[in-house]
């Protein structure tokens, strides 16, 4: 195919494979723990890290680790602090990230405001090899823990009062899943944009837990959910000359209104032979 013979489209291809991995294995926790505006919140805190990178000259990456990193633990504190109201951290943090790197934005001059925009859309073509093995390397550990904790996650998703009475460390292991979200989108923002990086940990999930009927069936289909919409998405965007991390974002919409409108015309169906 034409589109491998360039070298930054193999680096693109290989994150998009990396990031279909890491993905869907956090977007599914998130999804059933009702938090999946907490990745939009943790990519809104991002940007004040990219901000505050510009604003002291220093490597964006790094602060914008520390910073999410900062944000993921003030966001257990808030739920836990706002334990019935949990959307209160939410709009918190979502409103003081993105206020915050405004203000950094406009303190830093010109340039640096060209410069945080690509952070917003993300360039998956423009990957540095760096990049991919910061992904690679994020991949291995998200995949460990995953294995690792599966069970315990599992009873902490689905009743966290069960699991604190089991012994589990609830408030640690909740925290430790957020530094791990906040890591993955930290990482992933340079080439998805913080404006769609949500959507691309979301939506496969989403879709895994429209067709799978177990917990392990819907890991699955979400990481196949993934691979399909990354790859086809990145191939798109190719041969149509468009903005991969949009292109990426519509095809996993498109998967999505589609997987739905198929399941209501199979229940319409079902309910028809009945009556027969």
């Amino acid at each position: 195919m034409a589109l491998f013979s360039y070298e930054f489209m193999r680096r693109a291809f290989l994150a998009a494979l990396f990031i279909a991995g890491i993905a869907p294995m956090l977007g599914v926790f998130l999804v059933l723990r009702r938090q999946s505006l907490m990745a939009d919140t943790l990519s809104h805190v991002s940007l004040a890290g990219v901000a505050l990178g510009f604003y002291l000259n220093l490597n964006p990456t790094l602060t914008t680790l520390v910073v999410v990193v900062l944000g993921a633990i003030l966001l257990e504190y808030l739920r836990t602090m706002y334990r019935g109201y949990s959307e209160i951290s939410i709009a918190i943090l979502m409103a003081g990230g993105l206020a915050l790197a405004l203000v950094l934005m406009n303190q830093s001059g010109g340039n640096s405001s060209v410069s945080i925009q690509s952070y917003l859309f993300g360039s998956i073509v423009t990957i540095t090899q760096s990049q991919v093995i910061f992904l690679g390397v994020l991949f291995v550990i998200t995949a460990l823990l995953f294995f690792l904790f599966k069970k315990p996650m599992y009873v902490l998703t689905f009743d966290e009062e069960t699991a604190y009475v089991d012994g589990l460390p609830t408030q640690k292991m909740s925290m430790a899943f957020n530094i791990l979200t906040g890591v993955a989108i930290a990482i992933m923002i340079p080439i998805a944009g913080a404006l769609l990086i949500s959507a691309i940990i979301v939506l496969p999930a989403a879709i895994g837990m429209r067709l799978g009927k177990s917990f392990n069936a819907v890991i699955f289909i979400s990481v196949v959910v993934g691979l399909i919409g990354m790859v086809s998405g990145l191939t798109s965007s190719f041969y149509l000359d468009t903005p991969p991390g949009a292109t990426i974002t519509l095809v996993f919409i498109g998967l999505f209104l589609f997987i739905n409108l198929l399941k209501l015309i199979l229940v319409k169906l079902r309910r028809k032979q009945q009556i027969d």
